[in-house]
């Protein structure tokens, strides 16, 4: 695993994991913060955190090493024809929190196992399509800390997304 990705996991604090050969591995050995993920802008859909979910979505704020106004949080009961790409040019991707919030911005009816590991797109009438990747609720994670792998996953998958925009 490399020093990238160890450290990412770190990060959202998973210090143990299996890889699908079994073995067991630990991120102790990173001395680096994951290299900068953005090169766009994220678009966080969701609860707002609050307690043990503020401090794991802060963890992946700083594993995909993203500043103040390269991120920023979207309500999904919000208007979503009035949700434009920035100003800056720069390509968006969007992930939503929980399966509710998914259906609610991209207009899918499946439930999250279907919509994981999926690009979908955001429901808002315009031309442009923002991808989004839908993931866990992050109170869910708190309480299922071994399902945080699944949240590294679909956060690898949106910013590879976002780098290929």
């Amino acid at each position: 695993m490399s020093n990238t990705h160890s450290a990412f996991l770190k990060e959202m604090g998973i210090t143990e994991w299996s890889s699908k050969d079994g073995a067991y591995s630990s991120p102790e050995a990173s001395p680096s913060v994951a290299e900068k993920a953005s090169q766009g802008h994220w678009w966080f859909f969701g609860a707002q955190p609050q307690g043990e979910a503020q401090v794991l979505f802060q963890g992946v704020i700083r594993a995909l090493g993203l500043g103040p106004q390269e991120w920023s949080w979207k309500n999904a009961s919000d208007d979503l024809k009035q949700l434009n790409a920035p100003d800056s040019g720069l390509p968006v991707v969007a992930f939503a929190f929980g399966s509710g919030v998914a259906q609610k911005i991209t207009g899918e009816k499946d439930a999250l196992p279907q919509l994981r590991e999926t690009i979908l797109a955001l429901n808002n009438g315009s031309d442009e399509e923002i991808p989004v990747i839908a993931s866990f609720d992050l109170v869910q994670l708190v309480a299922k800390p071994k399902d945080k792998v699944f949240l590294w996953q679909d956060l690898l998958l949106a910013r590879s997304v976002l780098q290929n925009i």
